[in-house]
Order: C-alpha cells, then sequence, then structure tokens
C-alpha cells in the first residue's frame, strides 16, 4: 500500500494486522515524502508508487502465497470475514488475481460501488478493479520478472496485463470493503482523461505496455492494410451527412442547419433519420425539407437505436459514396466539414476518416478539456492502441460500400467504436486535425452524467467489443 496520510494509514495498518491471513505489511514510500515509521509494518522506498522499480520490489518482498497490494492513499477497511472470502475464492478459483465490489465513503455517506467481470479484451488501462487486487504471490513475481521496461507510470497496467497471460482476474461480485472515493466529477467530465495533453507521458508509457501484450498473445497487427479502391459502384451524391435523432427538439434545428450550409465542389446532401420522436424534433425537421438537399426517414416501431439508424441510412439509394457523421446535438466548425472529409478519404486512401473536435457547453463556448484530436494516433500502431483506449475519436466519415458489409450493431452506445475497430483491422484510419466539430456537452447529453451501473454497463459492452475484435485478430494472425 502506498504511504500518503500518516493517520489514514496507521488506521489501515491497524485494521489490516487485526486480520489473521495477514502476515505482514508493507508501505511505499516515493521519493521526497516525509513521514516516519509506521509500527507493525516495514516501509519500501521507491522513486514513485507507479514505476518497474516499485513493482519488483513488492514482488520481492512477497512471501506468502497471496500478495494484497491497495492501490490508493485513503483509509482501507474489510467487512466481516472479508479476507477470508478474498481468499477462499482465489483457492478454489486458481485465478492469478482476484478482486471485488466494495462501498465508497465520503464525507459520511456510503455508495455502492460494484466493478465488472474482467474479459479478455478488458485492456482499457483505466479499467476500475477497485483498490484491493489480490495476488497469487507466484503469479505475481512471474510477471515481474519479465517486466524489462522501466516505467515511471504504466507498471502497474503492465504488471495486470502480464498476470493476465498466465492466470484469470477473477470478479467476486460481493461488497467486501471500505475505500473513501476522492474522484466525484460527473461521468461526462472523466470521459476524456485519456486525450487531455497533459497526460500524454503516461499514454505513451500505456501504449507501450498494451502492444508489448498483444504481441504476447497473438493479437498485434503489423502496419500493412488493404488499398481502398474508390469508384468501384456509381453514386449520385459524393457524400452524405448523416444525423440520427431521437428527442432532440433543443438542437436538432442547429445540426441541420449546419450540414445543409456546407460549400463543397461535389454534390451531397444530409440524410436525418428520426427514431420515433416524440417531442417536436420531427415538426423541426419537416420544416427543413423545402431544401431539396434533405432527406427524411421516418422510422417504423421496432427497436433501432444509434447503429440501426445509421444501417437504414447507409442503405438508402440517396445515400453518397462517403457518409459523414453529424450527432443531432452537435454542429460543424464551419462549412468546409464535408469536402475536408472527402478529400482525407482519396489522399489518405483510408476506409474511415476521424475529425477534431472541441467541446463547448450548450451556447458553442469552449469548455474544458477543450480541442480533442487524439494526436496519439499513429499510422504505425493506431488499430493496436485502439484496443485501449475507449473512443477513436470524432466526427467519423464512412466508406460506404465497405460499410453496408459491415453495418452498425443495433445499439445506441459503442456503435461507432465497434465498427471503427473493425475497419481498422483491414484497412487504414485516417484523420484530420484541424477542427472541423463542435461537441456540446449539456445535461441531456447520453453520456454527460451516467450513474455508477449505467457506466458499468457501457464499459461491460465496450469490452466485449474488444474482446470479440481480439479474438477474430488472434485468429487472423493464426495462434
Amino acid at each position: 500500500m502506498p504511504f500518503q496520510n500518516e493517520n489514514q494509514v496507521k488506521v489501515t495498518v491497524e485494521g489490516l494486522l487485526k486480520e489473521a491471513e495477514v502476515s505482514k505489511v508493507y508501505l511505499l514510500r516515493a521519493e521526497g515524502a516525509d513521514a516516519a515509521a509506521i509500527p507493525g509494518c516495514e516501509v519500501i522506498d521507491v522513486p514513485s508508487l507507479k514505476c518497474t522499480e516499485a513493482v519488483k520490489k513488492i514482488a520481492a518482498a512477497a512471501e506468502a502465497p497471496y500478495s494484497l497490494v491497495y492501490t490508493k492513499y485513503t483509509e482501507l477497511s474489510f467487512g466481516l470475514f472479508a479476507m477470508e472470502r478474498m481468499l477462499s475464492v482465489a483457492e478454489d478459483s486458481g485465478a492469478a488475481m482476484v478482486y471485488a465490489d466494495h462501498f465508497n465513503e465520503e464525507g459520511g455517506n456510503r455508495s455502492f460501488a460494484p466493478v465488472i467481470d474482467y474479459q479478455f479484451g478488458s485492456l482499457r488501462d483505466d479499467f476500475d478493479f477497485g483498490s484491493v487486487l489480490l495476488y497469487d504471490t507466484k503469479a505475481l513475481k512471474e510477471a515481474a520478472s519479465r517486466m524489462d521496461r522501466d516505467y515511471k507510470f504504466a507498471a502497474l497496467y503492465d504488471l495486470r496485463l502480464k498476470v493476465s497471460q498466465k492466470g484469470a482476474l477473477e470478479h467476486i461480485n460481493e461488497y467486501l470493503y471500505y475505500e473513501v472515493e476522492r474522484d466525484n466529477r460527473k461521468s461526462g467530465e472523466k470521459i476524456f482523461d485519456y486525450v487531455d495533453p497533459k497526460n500524454r507521458a503516461v499514454q505513451i508509457e500505456m501504449e507501450q505496455a498494451v502492444t508489448e501484450h498483444l504481441k504476447a498473445i497473438g493479437g498485434y497487427l503489423k502496419p500493412e492494410f488493404r488499398e481502398v479502391r474508390f469508384g468501384s459502384e456509381p453514386f449520385e451524391y459524393e457524400a452524405s451527412v448523416v444525423i440520427p435523432c431521437k428527442n432532440r427538439h433543443q438542437t436538432i434545428g442547429d445540426a441541420i442547419s449546419s450540414a445543409l450550409s456546407q460549400k463543397t465542389s461535389f454534390k451531397y446532401n444530409v440524410i436525418v433519420v428520426d427514431d420515433n420522436s416524440d417531442d417536436g424534433s420531427v415538426e423541426i425537421i419537416k420544416s427543413f425539407l423545402g431544401d431539396p438537399k434533405l432527406v427524411y426517414i421516418a422510422q417504423d416501431k421496432s427497436y433501432h437505436a444509434i447503429g440501426g439508424n445509421w444501417n437504414v441510412a447507409l442503405h438508402h439509394p440517396k445515400c453518397g459514396r462517403f457518409a459523414i457523421q453529424l450527432d443531432s446535438d452537435d454542429v460543424y466548425a464551419d462549412e468546409t466539414t464535408v469536402q475536408k472529409f472527402v478529400d482525407a478519404f482519396y489522399e489518405q486512401n483510408c476506409a474511415m476518416v476521424v475529425g477534431t473536435y472541441r467541446i463547448t457547453d450548450f451556447d458553442l463556448n469552449t469548455i474544458p478539456p477543450g480541442v480533442i484530436d487524439h494526436r496519439e494516433w499513429t499510422p504505425e500502431n493506431g488499430r493496436n492502441n485502439a484496443l485501449r483506449i475507449n473512443g477513436l475519436g470524432a466526427p467519423r466519415g464512412f466508406y460506404v460500400p465497405l460499410l453496408r458489409t459491415l453495418n452498425f450493431p443495433t445499439t445506441k452506445y459503442g456503435e461507432d467504436y465497434a465498427v471503427g475497430l473493425r475497419v481498422s483491422r483491414e484497412y487504414q484510419i485516417g484523420r484530420i486535425y484541424d477542427v472541423v466539430y463542435n461537441c456540446r456537452r449539456w445535461d441531456n447529453n447520453s453520456d454527460a452524467s451516467l450513474d455508477i451501473e449505467k457506466m458499468n454497463a457501457n464499459n461491460l459492452y465496450k469490452d466485449r467489443i474488444r474482446t470479440w475484435e481480439l479474438k477474430a485478430r488472434v485468429a487472423m494472425n493464426g495462434k
């Protein structure tokens, strides 16, 4: 466990030493930390708490059959017989590591903090295990012995990946301990942490770790791509802006106006797919039907979600050669966006193009973190690193003949990510680093403020998408 607040550490250590199963407690003390020794435990001095040296020292100090690593600085306590339960599950399952649901405590309030099952494709470096990780010591030591990069930030991530190569990471869906949670931001404020420029050095190391992991398990793809042959099918329109809509009367008019005002050197149209809106959105959409560029599609009463709405647009006879995204609550940055997308397809010979966007409030004022450009993407390793990050960026454009063979999954979350991973398995994804899109964040956004159950459901699904894609890549490599 790391060393920070001395009083909280004392309370936690005293609690751990009361557990009959705990034979020894070690505290990690980073360089520069001013802290005295805590009775009943030993101090391990390390350069930082997330570096490779720290993990190796943890492994070297571990003597018991199982090693519990606590990753937070705040007070920790266990429920009755919780430690015995974790050990029992670890022994019975033969897992390399076990983790559990828990409670968060802050200011006298307590809330449930369930976590999700780990999968083959759970490669996100921000996967939430909770703060208590119980490792099989043999697995811990074996993984640490293979850590040959000197990471400053990614060592615990590298350890987890290497341990997962040798055994299961088992989720105990029981509430076994209590921890203090300091990050109380809304879900919509957390989702961009991985693209914040100040975290760039961290992300570089995380990408190195996941790339090594993919090579070890046979899921790495070399930078070799299929050529895209444009023009093999006739299209009346070179491009279509696709706007799925479901109850967005506050913003759908702005989106349509933005799409219809584009200036291009080719013929394009705007396809609005309304999925049974009942809030006045339909009337707003129909008010634009005087413009011949607008194609209005009213969905039937069956289930479609965003993915299904995209599919009906892609297969519509008026759909253009390239389909370019515009969400119903966003707007393009200016009148050149569609032209820039089509130019990028031809210049970069790619089957999908992803642009750069600016985060704004409802009134289009820039808000943190500002511009999201996904410069972590590289043509050489982007499709491998895509299995680690939680999205590929926006807006997205697609080569329609290919997408008509793949289609979107019929879901309202992760449909674009699933298609992006599938496309990148064989084709290059192009990039536009000019700001071409304004992404509004407001209270009615789909992911602006999600409860923990919804966040878990979303993350579980995206991990499943990664799992399917990773299995396909392993099979493609003949592993």
